[in-house]
């Protein structure tokens, strides 16, 4: 969800919370985290008070998007 979600541009780590629901904080760091060490996203952390911190997908994590919309269109295919 949060590859799809990053699918669409740069998300701050507000707009992902929102957007995954009820997701703990310390779960989507983790998992940010994760796919940060895979080489799927960059991390941009702006020097500012209060601090922002920006998210983007790398070549290889939009290099997923078909299986995601392959994923998606079987799924709206069979459910």
């Amino acid at each position: 969800l949060i590859l799809r979600d990053l699918l669409t541009g740069t998300k701050r780590l507000g707009e992902l919370r929102s957007s995954l629901g009820n997701i703990p904080p310390k779960t989507l760091t983790e998992r940010l985290r994760n796919l940060e060490e895979q080489g799927a996203l960059d991390r941009v952390q702006f020097p500012e008070i209060p601090p922002r911190v920006e998210y983007t997908l790398t070549d290889k994590g939009r290099a997923l998007g078909a299986i995601i919309d392959a994923m998606a269109h079987w799924g709206e295919t069979w459910t």
